[in-house]
């Protein structure tokens, strides 16, 4: 029998949405092991004088459970 747990996360970057992706993914990674999926769940950016400084994401991440 396998079981799941999801967690969420909000992760930045300034270069893209897919890099804030990776980056978080590869950071819950460091302390998760079982990753099976993730759901992009809210995507927003900043902006400082009508350009984007930052993207972010908030995602839930799945891993199974030992």
């Amino acid at each position: 029998m396998t079981v799941a747990k999801t967690i969420e996360i909000t992760s930045a970057s300034k270069k893209s949405f897919d890099d804030a992706i990776k980056q978080g993914i590869t950071k819950a990674g460091e302390s998760l092991s079982g990753i099976t999926g993730a759901w992009v769940k809210d995507q927003s950016v900043k902006v400082s004088k009508d350009r984007i400084t930052e993207y972010s994401v908030r995602m839930r991440v799945t891993f199974v459970l030992k």
